[in-house]
């Protein structure tokens, strides 16, 4: 019996701005990335070294993301992996991301637009409006 589970929990800062655009459809997409310190030992001595992640985010998640998000934000992404391949030049490309369904904002607010610059508490989360998978504890296997 073969099983299949995609799913991805990750936490970094965002290494760039968000940047927001619109399909025809009209529905907001936003193309983030995250660094994601991943601890090795190097020489008997542990070193953080950064992994980098691309991360796509949909619908009101990308708009929430652009308004409230900056380089440097910490974030928690839930999701899924995709594999994208393309040809260009004639010369084949593939690129392996995450495509958010949940995302929540770490930190607090620290100043810039729109708000007191106030730390709040409770982080905020934001659910993608794009397909979902269920929980963990609820997959049959």
């Amino acid at each position: 019996m073969a099983s299949y589970l995609n799913r991805v929990i990750i936490m970094g800062n965002l290494t760039r701005d968000p940047e927001l655009r619109y399909i025809p459809s009209g529905t907001a997409v936003s193309d983030i990335g995250l660094a994601v310190n991943e601890r090795v030992k190097k020489n008997d001595q542990w070193v953080d070294e950064p992994v980098f992640v691309d991360v796509t985010l949909w619908g009101r998640t990308a708009e929430v993301a652009n308004e409230y998000l900056s380089k440097g934000s910490n974030i928690l992404i839930e999701g899924r992996l995709k594999f994208d391949t393309w040809e260009k030049d004639g010369q084949k490309h593939s690129k392996l991301r995450v495509v958010a369904e949940k995302m929540q904002m770490v930190g607090g607010r620290s100043g810039g637009s729109g708000g007191s610059g106030s730390q709040t508490g409770a982080p905020q989360t934001q659910e993608s409006s794009g397909p979902s998978m269920p929980p963990a504890d609820e997959i049959p296997f």
